[in-house]
Formats: structure tokens, sequence, C-alpha cells
């Protein structure tokens, strides 16, 4: 859960730095679709597919803007471990489809 948080906040933050900007932000539409990603991560929802495009998004950003890639290569790297690892027990998914977990048999 926290870790969708962060990320989601940290989303949420870029956009909001990119729209209020002087003068305005060239990526507005890739941050945009990122913040509602971003809601969609911090709620627990679809959080694999919301992972997965939080990965391509902040790739596609950190391509695009050469000079300061740090922030979005972290986000995209977080947000594949998120595709990966799932939404979690204290998620909108959990309560939806229930929580899925492995069991290995013993040896």
């Amino acid at each position: 859960m926290i870790q969708r948080v962060l990320v989601g906040g940290g989303l949420l933050y870029c956009d909001f730095a990119c729209l209020s900007g002087k003068p305005a932000c060239r990526l507005a539409i890739p941050q945009s679709i990122g913040a509602l990603v971003g809601v969609l991560l911090i709620a627990g929802l679809w959080t694999p597919i919301a992972g997965a495009l939080v990965a391509g998004i902040e790739a596609w950003i950190a391509l695009s803007a050469p000079p300061a890639p740090g922030i979005p290569v972290a986000l995209a790297v977080l947000g594949s471990t998120l595709a990966m690892i799932g939404p979690g027990t204290w998620s909108v998914d959990a309560r939806l489809y229930g929580r899925k977990r492995i069991a290995l048999p013993d040896s």
C-alpha cells in the first residue's frame, strides 16, 4: 500500500508541477495521463494494468526529456514493480476479486 501511495503521489506531484510551471510544459498530456493512473494506483484499482501504464508513460517521458530523466526513470521502475507484485491486501482489487495467494507444497 505504501508503494502504491508514494508512486501515485509522485505522479500527481509531477503533473501539478508540469501544469503550473512557466512556460507551459510540453509533456502535459503524458503527465496528465500519468496523474489519472496515479489516482488508480492510490485507490488500488486495476493495479497490474495501472503499473504497466505507469512504466510505459514514465519511460516515454524520460526519453522525451533527456536533461532530467531521474524521477521519470524511478517512477517507471516502481510502476513496473507494482505491475508485477499486484495490488496487495488493502486495495479495491482485493475487495472486489479477493486476495490471491500461492501455496507451495510441503517437501
